[in-house]
């Protein structure tokens, strides 16, 4: 089995294209056991943010595999498979690993660097966990995933400014005058803004302009407790609370409006932006910054005098002030991971012959054994006598076996490594069915750890 990817993000695919193919809730659910059930996977989660959706898989075979996961995301997303194509991506073994090894640690979401693809990936895992279709390979490389992201973060300056889609679309919108680092904390000085939405992203946006010395902040959503939550966590930083019937007087009282909800169709129109305009006065622009997938604000809003929006198209390509140096220092981290765990599952490839050798001594020492004790009872052997041979015996098969085991496992962490448990299945005739056996056990056993575990 093999890792394999086909995905689509900002770097391969127009706007217009990743809104279609977002997927969330109860869909994504249904793609996951629909992708499991293909017939050459064995077990996949999927990566789905506003910028990239992404189906990772354990499969048996490649062409098989990336036929099925075409077929469904062409499917779940409305795209037809010809248009959808052209904008994927497939990665397969190394590649695959490594990619979601340079996902997880910010190196190629939209803004380099920016912290919430950690939490993302996480999520992911999490859900393919409970949805039961993360196995123990997966599982183990999601693990590896996150601890390549924490070490990328802890160990170099990448997200050193906690740079996000919000930040950086707060840069566009509000330019600072002079020195970013002496503005930050009053780039939003007098300024109201609304968020549009209570989820993750707007949580986010509530705490970046909070930062950024906004005068006050109103959340708008459509269920009105979570708004009401949402704006409750401000600190020292007016908020209040609007509902969506109210949206176009929400919209008219702010200086800058952030809309991140999770809504399938449009939730500010042409029609509510005209009226905000209608009533505003002039000279006073309306700046829209729009982090939904897909879109919340209405393409032609961009069209209207004195409105201005901010999408993922200008966003796209962002490097967020993050340093040559910085990159340079996170490769150097996934690469390194990559290559721990590459000698990993070399190593872990010879354990089943490693196994399958040391049962098959034990059958044979415990055969030899029983027709000694039944030619020296007869001699009138002692029980203990016995026992101690046996003993005798064991060690000196244990000892044995010791040297040639442990540097078989050493030598399978090379890229050769596959050779050195073959030839050690020639040379002691072991049976491919015995070897085979102890593999699926190996993938079949419950792993214990969680994926908040040992990170």
């Amino acid at each position: 089995m093999s890792v394999l990817v086909v995905g689509l993000s900002h770097k391969s695919a127009p706007v217009s294209v990743l809104e279609r193919a977002a997927v969330g809730g109860d869909t994504l659910g249904k793609l996951l056991h629909e992708v499991a059930l293909l017939p050459d996977i064995a077990e996949t989660f999927v990566i789905s943010t506003c910028n990239r959706v992404e189906v990772y898989a354990e499969v048996g075979r490649f062409h098989g595999g990336v036929a099925g996961m075409c077929e469904l995301l062409s499917r779940y997303s409305g795209i037809p498979a010809q248009e959808l194509t052209s904008c994927l991506y497939v990665h397969y073994e190394d590649r695959a690993v490594q990619h979601l090894l340079a996902v997880s640690s910010g190196l190629e979401s939209m803004v380099v660097g920016e912290d919430q693809i950690l939490g993302q990936v996480r999520s992911a895992l999490k859900l393919a966990g409970d949805q039961g279709t993360l196995g123990r390979s997966l599982r183990d490389l999601g693990r590896l995933a996150l601890r390549t992201g924490k070490r990328a973060r802890a160990e170099t300056g990448i997200d050193r400014l906690g740079l996000s889609l919000v930040s950086v679309g707060i840069d566009l919108a509000v330019p600072a005058p002079g020195d970013v680092s002496k503005n930050e904390g009053t780039r939003l000085s007098g300024l109201h803004v609304l968020v549009v939405g209570a989820g993750a992203m707007s949580g986010l946006a509530v705490a970046t302009v909070a930062r950024a010395g906004a005068a006050r902040v109103t959340v708008a959503n459509r269920t009105r407790a979570k708004a009401e939550r949402l704006a409750a966590g401000v600190a020292g930083v007016a908020s209040t609370v609007a509902d969506f019937a109210d949206l176009p007087a929400a919209i008219a009282a702010a200086d800058l409006v952030i809309s991140c909800t999770g809504a399938a169709n449009l939730v500010i129109t042409e029609a509510i932006v005209r009226e905000v305009l209608a009533g505003r006065r002039p000279g006073h622009e309306l700046v829209l910054l729009d982090l939904a997938m897909p879109r919340d604000v209405a393409p032609a809003v961009a069209d209207l005098p004195g409105a201005r929006v901010i999408g993922m198209d200008e966003l796209r390509g962002t490097g967020g002030g993050v340093g040559t140096d910085e990159v340079t220092a996170v490769r150097a981290i996934v690469e390194e991971e990559f290559a721990a765990y590459g000698s990993a599952v070399r190593a872990a490839r010879v354990t089943p012959t490693v196994v399958a050798l040391r049962t098959k001594a034990a059958t044979v020492v415990d055969a030899e054994l029983s027709r000694l004790a039944g030619r020296l009872s007869e001699e009138g052997v002692s029980g203990r006598a016995l026992e101690e041979m046996a003993q005798t015996v064991r060690r000196v098969v244990d000892k044995l076996l010791h040297a040639p085991t442990v540097r078989v496992k050493e030598l399978a962490s090379s890229p050769d490594g596959e050779e050195y448990a073959a030839a050690l299945r020639v040379l002691f005739d072991l049976d491919p069915r015995t070897v085979d056996a102890v593999t699926r056990a190996e993938l079949e056993s419950p792993n214990l750890n969680d994926l908040e575990g040992n990170q």
